[in-house]
């Protein structure tokens, strides 16, 4: 039988996550057992706290002491909920617990943020990661040698499994689910529990954050322009210029400053200003590829799916705020 360590850091922590893995790895593990097989799975709740009060002191959760855990076979670690730095600082028994625990055999998932705390282990140096699109920049701040996707939903490396935001954990548990049971059991949990199994990306959910706070005036000069000449034909030889740089340097300050290539900013300041038209659902996919400056139909459709991982008819059927009539 396997141990299944679920952690409650110390800090501000996301609860849900905690005891939305419980649910669903409990339920699992009686659902095997229902079917004439020995218990898969043990389920623990374990911190270097006796005690932590979470969600504003209205909840409180009593877990076991990481210390009195030797050896564990599943470690998973929930989701935070921001001040990133600080948990970390204040969680480096538990880091270095995880280490050990991988070290000696364990394999690791991390909920949503909680892949801050697993990056700080050093395990994902060199390694592919997801984490909340939201949390990006400041995730690539503090871990810049980790290969972050956070288009994607869940990335698997040997023994160590992270994921996308929010309730996007839920796929991950019903991916361990069928890891740890089989699929029978992880696609029975998703009927239960009304999950998706499907979902791949959360791309689709993700909104653009324009990174202005670098510091580095000369790109800023750059964002403002292409913001505000989105129909315009831009020229960055042309731009650079205009700035007083070469291109190569630009484009070099450009990347460091934001994390992408003038161009790739260029398609996705284009590809947001899009979304929020589409979530409208008044225009026609025509008039709001026209509205953002592009003229070739097959190079729009092609761009926003690629961003957002779905079609432009798709992306105004899942979320625009009122019917339309395609």
């Amino acid at each position: 039988m396997k141990d299944v360590i679920i952690l409650a850091p110390k800090g501000n922590i996301n609860l849900s996550s905690i005891t939305g893995s419980f649910q669903i790895l409990a339920r699992a593990n009686d659902v095997w057992q229902k079917m004439g097989n020995p218990a898969r799975i043990k389920v623990y709740i374990a911190s270097s706290e006796t005690e932590l009060k979470l969600d504003a002191g209205f909840f409180s959760i009593y877990p076991l002491d990481i210390n009195d855990i030797k050896k564990a076979d599943l470690v998973i670690i929930p989701s935070l909920n921001h001040d990133y730095d600080n948990i970390i600082k204040n969680n480096q028994d538990l880091i270095a617990w995880i280490n050990r625990q991988y070290k000696n055999g364990a394999e690791v998932a991390s909920i949503c943020t909680g892949a801050f705390l697993l990056a700080a282990t050093g395990l994902l140096e060199g390694k592919a990661c997801s984490t909340h699109w939201n949390a990006a920049s400041d995730f690539r701040r503090l871990f810049p040698n980790v290969n972050l996707h956070v288009d994607k939903l869940i990335t698997a490396e040997p023994g160590i499994y992270t994921n996308g935001g929010a309730y996007s954990f839920l796929n991950l548990i019903l991916f361990l689910v069928e890891k740890y049971f089989d699929r029978q059991i992880a696609i029975l949990c998703s009927k239960v529990f009304q999950i998706d199994i499907e979902r791949s990306l959360q791309s689709p959910f993700s909104i653009f954050q324009i990174q202005k706070n670098h510091g580095d005036e000369l790109v800023s000069k750059a964002q403002t322009y292409i913001e505000e000449n989105l129909t315009a034909k831009i020229s960055f030889e042309e731009l650079a210029s205009k700035l007083a740089i070469s291109r190569r340097n630009f484009d070099r300050r450009f990347i460091k400053a934001t994390g992408n290539t003038p161009v790739e900013y260029l398609q996705r300041v284009k590809v947001e200003a899009a979304k929020r038209t589409l979530e409208k659902g008044r225009k026609s996919i025509f008039e709001v590829m026209s509205e953002v400056g592009y003229s070739d139909d097959k190079a729009f459709r092609e761009i926003f799916k690629k961003i957002t991982g779905l079609s432009p008819l798709d992306y105004r059927a899942r979320f625009n705020q009122e019917p339309v009539l395609n």
